[in-house]
């Protein structure tokens, strides 16, 4: 009897943006309901939505952008209507409202279903993110990562 290939999802996430990142865990925990096997790889900003939302940076440059930059799920603003932080403000209490799962419970949620989440490890090297700046159970790799995961997935897309 000949075995059944699993079915592979590779997601990029390069946006910091809370509209996209919650669209790239939904679609990601939508595929893994179905069992697919998913992967998702944060790259340059969408690497906010792993980190834990403490500073970042030890040269000038990397604390400036760990100050301009700083991470974590919940300080995720929206790509558009931000106005300096009410956006993002305004958007959670709509979700709220609608019984919209809130971004770090999709992440949990996509954790638990055994969604790997990589960070690129390059990204982290020029904006001076840390293992530790990231929340638990993310992988590190790099692009060799993502074409060899991408490489054996029914699809992949770019967020």
């Amino acid at each position: 009897m000949e075995e059944a290939l699993t079915e592979k999802v590779s997601l990029v996430v390069l946006s910091g943006d809370m509209d996209k990142v919650m669209g790239a865990f939904i679609i990601a925990n939508g595929a893994a309901a179905f069992d697919m096997e998913v992967t998702m790889f944060f790259t340059f900003w969408g690497l906010k939505a792993l980190q834990k939302g403490n500073r970042t940076g030890k040269s000038v440059f990397g604390k400036m952008l760990g100050v301009m930059n700083r991470g974590g799920a919940d300080r995720l603003g929206p790509s558009r209507f931000n106005f300096g932080g009410m956006g993002r403000w305004m958007f959670k209490k709509m979700m709220k409202k609608a019984n919209v799962i809130p971004l770090p419970d999709l992440i949990r949620q996509a954790q638990e279903q055994g969604v790997e989440l990589v960070a690129c490890e390059m990204s982290m090297q020029v904006m001076e993110i840390e293992k530790e700046d990231l929340i638990d159970g993310v992988k590190l790799g790099g692009v060799g990562t993502f074409i060899s995961d991408a490489s054996e997935s029914k699809f992949s897309l770019f967020i």
